[in-house]
């Protein structure tokens, strides 16, 4: 189905009836320059499935969680959601949102007894990572990463980085001055400018 259809997810949430977990995982990316108008098409096509998706998937099963007090509601976002990376800001921008949207939506199921969860994988050995031409510091293959991410989700944290030495590198990115994660990152290699 499409995640961005609310009409469509809705039928489905109430088909389904009370859900003990939801996880909230499309997502598209695609290599996008900040300087080329073109690829704004791009940057609509992520927000739409990489934000909107989520949030479209997370709220047609969140009323029924909250009236039973139980459940998670969990997302997957991205470490690259922690800060801007050149050639991927389309991609950055679509995980920051998602992880800032599931944090309002954690306060806002404050006290209910549902969970909100955000998971923060970093590489995945998937289609979408075989394209990038760079090496991918704790690739993870698809299989571990989702126990992983399952384990996860058991914990109930607010925010899981998967595997936990890209938490590592997460911190580091985040607490890095704004000079200096400017001149590291800007020769950085991009994604290739594909979507996937």
């Amino acid at each position: 189905m499409d995640v961005t259809d609310e009409r469509a997810m809705a039928a489905a949430a109430a088909d389904f009836g009370l859900a003990d977990l939801v996880i909230a995982n499309a997502g598209v990316s695609a290599g996008t320059s900040g300087e080329d108008l073109r690829d704004v098409a791009h940057l609509r096509r992520l927000l739409n499935v990489n934000v909107v998706g989520v949030a479209v998937t997370l709220a047609a099963f969140a009323p029924a969680m909250r009236k039973a007090g139980s459940g998670i509601l969990a997302c997957i976002a991205s470490v690259a959601g922690f800060r801007g990376l050149a050639g991927n800001g389309a991609y950055s921008g679509s995980k920051a949102a998602v992880r800032t949207w599931l944090e309002s939506l954690r306060v806002e199921m404050h006290g209910s007894g549902v969970s909100v969860v955000c998971i923060c994988p970093g590489y995945i050995d998937t289609p979408m990572t075989r394209v990038n031409r760079f090496r991918m510091p704790f690739l993870l293959p698809a299989d571990e990463a989702a126990r992983r991410i399952a384990r996860a989700i058991e914990r109930r944290p607010r925010v899981a980085v998967v595997p936990w030495q890209m938490a590592l590198v997460s911190v580091a990115l985040r607490t890095m001055p704004g000079w200096l994660y400017d001149r590291v990152a800007s020769g950085a290699p991009r994604k290739p400018k594909t979507t996937s």
